[in-house]
């Protein structure tokens, strides 16, 4: 069955960096494109990058352009989420997401940024 755990969330000061990790299985990862988004509280889930099946093409909400940096390694199964410069709004719980014929949700990784 297609799972998808995340790793690598924290608490980080402003400013600060953390890369966070969503490991794939269930599913061959070097077919599917996948994403990262994130919900923070009293808010909906909102995609912030995205990342094709070979790496070779990426995109980002304007709110983290130049900041995040999604990458993949097909061979570990893989995706990451390069978080710099981070500021509190970024503040919120972190999915990886694959659809793979239908939704794949991972359990979500806290992210809180202190001021």
């Amino acid at each position: 069955q297609v799972q998808l755990v995340e790793s690598g969330g924290g608490l980080v000061q402003a400013g600060g960096s953390l890369r966070l990790s969503c490991a794939a299985s269930g599913f061959t990862f070097s077919w599917i494109a996948m994403s990262w988004y994130r919900q923070a509280p009293g808010k909906e889930r909102e995609l912030i990058a995205g990342i094709s099946n070979d790496g070779g093409r990426t995109n980002y909400a304007d709110s983290v352009k130049g900041r995040f940096t999604i990458s993949r390694d097909n061979a570990k199964n893989t995706v990451y989420l390069q978080m710099n410069s981070l500021k509190p709004e970024d503040t919120a719980v972190y999915f990886c997401y694959a659809r793979v014929f239908r939704d794949y949700w991972g359990q979500g990784t806290q992210v809180t940024v202190s001021s």
